[in-house]
């Protein structure tokens, strides 16, 4: 009887909603304008039909094969093996050893300034001019010369001093009458020095190159190091990259044996009536998905092995591209303990690049040695000194238009005195030559100053001041930047030993979980789908636990480079010249 007293209760209370919901507006929907495309996911349109209705047909698995690699030559090598080859047969380093050698030929033709240096010329002359003198009857005379002349300069590098010595030939025939002597043999022997007294004493252009030829050499050596750390950290990272990547192929391909273990035990619970057949298919699933993963793991491999020879393979044409290379060293590396002060002081002390902008600093020196010589006075000291000698024969043209001492009284003083002149002109020339019967000696200053001072050589000695600075500027944010290389190789070696132990757990837990989610198969309380996630669960864990030791290793391979220390580590001497 009381429930019936409900019932119009419950009519009142929903004709009572009924009214309230009639009391309030309904918004009108937003009418589209005729420009506006509806492009919710659902309503898209105009999406052109590509390959419709796909399907893929064929099962079989393709080649596993490497391309261009023999799988039956196998090659063993170590990680110092892999070193020495990069160092022995990597094109950058050989590039770097180019440099070298470019150095040493720049130093070489430098010095070559100051070799000792002989010239000279040797000709025949001869010449025909009408006659303009009023001395000869002539209409025109015609001169023969046979000219040849040495000279010889040499420096004294230390003060920039100039030595030259010059000897001198010639002789000359001619139809002159006027001329005493023909044929006439002229000879001259002289010497002179030019020593810098300001500008160019203490230093020049020639020895600052001299200076920076040499410096260069010590800045490819610095170079060819730097190159040599960077090819060996590259090596090791390389190494074990394809370390990691043949260990996670090889756990792609127990995957596969495990998972078709998986799938055949499935099927015996289906034939018990344990297991529903669909489950079966989920297992193919799971085996066709760990033979993707073995392709993709192969390929993984082929270019880390292709990374691994472009770094020590001496061509292209190398047998070694055509060996499979397998990396034999122990993954276990010993872990460095350094603190971070002692890994700063030994970068700042080994970095090739703190040697590479000191270098740069020794060569601005040079610079503003120079151009601080250069403002000084331009005043050099010259002295000189000649001597000549003069022979031949009696012109048989001789015939003077004019009177002579001879032929107006030959019995004269005069026309002895001209007699004996002209047998001292008729001998040999190298008799006054030796004789210093005719010297000239000259000394004195000669001098270049600009008047209002060399603003050229002060503004490229300002620039070389502002370059220093320039420099030291460098430095400091080279220390800067070592700095940050040294903590983050610090900081990478504490986190990756952190994953390592973290992977370590995971694989040992994902081995507990698998086998445990087996058996509760087995007894009926488990799924194949969970059995299955445990499977792919265990397979990565063991390619992550390898991983993270080989990112370990690579870790304290960026350590060594951060540190300068790479080529003593791996106890590597670097040659220049094979």
């Amino acid at each position: 009887m009381y429930r019936l007293l409900y019932i119009p209760i419950i009519l009142l209370c929903f004709g009572g909603l009924a009214e309230l919901r009639s009391q309030v507006p309904i918004p009108s929907p937003t009418p589209a304008s005729a420009d506006r495309q509806d492009t919710t996911p659902d309503n898209l349109r105009n999406i052109p039909e590509i390959a419709p209705n796909y399907r893929s047909d064929d099962r079989s698995l393709p080649d596993l094969s490497r391309v261009g690699v023999d799988m039956m030559r196998q090659r063993s090598i170590t990680l110092k093996e892999a070193i020495e080859l990069a160092i022995e047969n990597n094109k950058d380093i050989e590039v770097s050893r180019k440099a070298h050698s470019i150095a040493e030929f720049d130093l070489a033709a430098s010095r070559a300034f100051y070799q000792p240096r002989l010239s000279g010329q040797a000709y025949y002359d001869r010449s025909t001019t009408p006659n303009v003198s009023i001395f000869s009857n002539n209409q025109k005379t015609t001169v023969g010369s046979l000219v040849g002349n040495a000279s010889v300069q040499a420096f004294a590098p230390t003060y920039g001093t100039v030595f030259t010595g010059s000897f001198n030939n010639q002789r000359v025939t001619t139809d002159n009458p006027i001329s005493i002597l023909s044929p006439q043999y002229n000879t001259g022997l002289s010497f002179s020095v030019t020593q810098p007294l300001f500008r160019g004493r203490k230093f020049d252009q020639t020895r600052r190159t001299i200076e920076i030829a040499k410096r260069n050499i010590s800045l490819t050596d610095t170079q060819f190091r730097q190159r040599s750390i960077e090819v060996v950290a590259g090596v090791e990272r390389a190494y074990w990259d394809l370390t990691f990547a043949l260990r996670n192929l090889q756990v792609q391909r127990d995957a596969v044996r495990d998972a078709r273990d998986q799938l055949e035990h499935n099927r015996r619970l289906v034939s018990e009536g344990q297991l529903a057949p669909i489950d079966i298919v989920a297992a193919e699933t799971q085996v066709a998905n760990f033979e993707q993963s073995v392709y993709d793991a192969l390929n993984v491999v082929n270019t880390a092995e292709n990374v691994l020879k472009n770094l020590i393979a001496p061509n292209r044409n190398g047998a070694l591209w055509a060996e499979a290379i397998v990396p034999v060293e122990p993954v276990e590396v010993p872990t460095p303990r350094i603190t971070l002060a002692e890994a700063l002081d030994t970068a700042l002390e080994n970095r090739p690049e703190i040697e590479i902008n000191k270098t740069q600093k020794d060569i601005n020196l040079l610079d503003q040695r120079l151009y601080k010589e250069q403002t000084r006075p331009q005043v050099d000291f010259v002295a000189s000194y000649n001597t000549s000698g003069i022979g031949g024969g009696q012109n048989p043209n001789f015939s003077p238009t004019f009177p002579t001492p001879c032929t107006t009284n030959p019995a004269s003083a005069a026309c002895q005195q001209q007699q004996a002149n002209l047998a001292l002109l008729t001998g040999n020339p190298f008799a006054g030559l030796f004789a210093q019967r005719y010297p000239v000696l000259r000394f004195g200053i000669n001098f270049s100053l600009p008047l209002f001072g060399d603003k050229a050589a002060e503004a490229q000695l300002g620039r070389a001041r502002v370059e220093a600075e320039r420099i030291e500027t460098q430095r400091e944010q080279i220390e800067q930047g070592i700095q940050v290389d040294v903590r983050n190789a610090l900081q990478g070696i504490r986190t990756n030993e952190a994953r390592l132990r973290s992977a370590a757990i995971a694989r040992e837990n994902s081995v507990k979980q698998y086998e445990s989610e087996q058996r509760k198969l087995d007894e009926g309380q488990s799924d194949v789908y969970k059995v299955l996630e445990r499977q792919t669960a265990l397979t990565i864990a063991k390619s992550n636990e390898l991983r993270a030791r080989t990112e370990l290793n690579k870790a304290i391979a960026d350590l060594e480079r951060a540190t300068g220390t790479t080529l003593r580590a791996k106890d590597i001497v670097p040659k220049l010249k094979k």
